[in-house]
């Protein structure tokens, strides 16, 4: 820059080029997909609405939301109907959210375990083909897995798990009642689990590949053990790839519908214990959707799957806060 000039040379000056073609193009694309995932959301959302209005304007919320009796059927004259015309959803949401959680409870100590394993201790050879063979089992089709667990799982729980938990943990009141079907919640909790480890566990293990090696060898250079290593370098770390596996696995087994239709025993009651036959929302769509006769039973159903939408949306929004709020946690600690 020259004394008294005060515009700098030409070749210091910024230089401001209009957007390319291919830029505006490629904007205009990504734009387009992001709108048109937005769409899909809104569109499904609207058409389960309008769905559904029958069922709104005619059965009361309250009664649909706590109601114990789904009887479709009764609303239709003599001689078809039978019994008191009731549409009650308490029974399948106690089934899903009952059967999801067990599922979990199962599943994370597994999946975790496994990508802990597979990040931190397992030889390097050992690594990717165990990760191949248990992504391949989340590709694996649930009417396989139903039909797997109604040949191999409900004999082995009815003749050899149940009678074992039912002599020991009877007093406990999870595991009374009958127990020689081995069509139960217990029995579609555990089809589930099954079902959700590959999940949690892809999720997990990328999670813990992105840790970097200077934090695990900072923890290390300190002294600390493997499973210290693990506890206080690895998981801190990778907890919001955790927490959204875990999430994802939950949305799967909120949606299951063949695996579980085939092992819950299709009971239309509130599960008292964990050998108690029941439905969840999914099986109720499976077991209804295609016999429906009352004219408000479509209806009824299709604000069961907005119903649906609704618990894994507070799910999800749950999970977002908690992350959220470990996430300012962990930056007020470094601060």
């Amino acid at each position: 820059m020259t004394r008294g000039n005060p515009f700098p040379p030409r070749s210091l000056r910024p230089i401001h080029r209009a957007p390319k073609w291919g830029d505006r193009i490629f904007f205009g694309l990504t734009l387009l997909g992001a709108l048109g995932l937005a769409s899909v959301i809104i569109a499904m959302v609207v058409s389960l609405v309008h769905g559904a209005l029958p069922a709104f304007y005619q059965i009361n919320f309250d009664s649909f939301l706590f109601g114990h009796i789904w009887n479709p059927d009764g609303c239709l004259p003599p001689p078809i109907g039978f019994g008191p015309c009731s549409y009650g959803a308490l029974p399948f949401i106690v089934g899903t959210l009952v059967t999801s959680a067990i599922a979990l409870l199962i599943a994370i100590p597994l999946a975790l375990g496994a990508a802990i394993f597979l990040t931190q201790h397992a030889p390097l050879w050992m690594r990717e083909p165990v990760a191949q063979i248990i992504q391949l089992l989340a590709a694996v089709p649930s009417v396989v897995y139903g039909f797997w667990a109604l040949i191999v799982l409900v004999p082995i729980m009815a003749t050899d798990v149940n009678p074992v938990l039912a002599q020991n943990l009877g007093w406990t009141g999870l595991f009374g009642g009958p127990h020689n079907t081995g069509l139960d919640v217990l029995t579609a909790s555990l089809v589930l689990s099954i079902m959700t480890i590959p999940t949690i566990t892809a999720i997990s293990r990328d999670a813990m590949e992105a840790v970097p090696r200077s934090q695990k060898e900072a923890a290390i250079s300190l002294g600390a053990t493997p499973w210290e290593v693990t506890r206080r370098a690895v998981v801190p770390y990778s907890r919001s790839g955790i927490i959204a596996g875990i999430v994802l696995g939950l949305g799967r087994a909120l949606g299951e519908t063949m695996a579980v239709t085939m092992t819950i025993g299709n009971r239309d009651a509130i599960p008292t214990s964990l050998f108690s036959q029941g439905q969840t929302i999914a099986s109720l769509f499976a077991n209804e959707f295609t016999e429906a006769i009352s004219p408000l039973e479509i209806p009824a159903l299709i604000e069961m799957a907005l119903l649906l939408l609704g618990i894994c949306l507070a799910i999800n929004i749950g999970a977002r806060l908690v992350l959220a709020r470990l996430q300012l946690g962990g930056r007020t600690t470094t601060e």
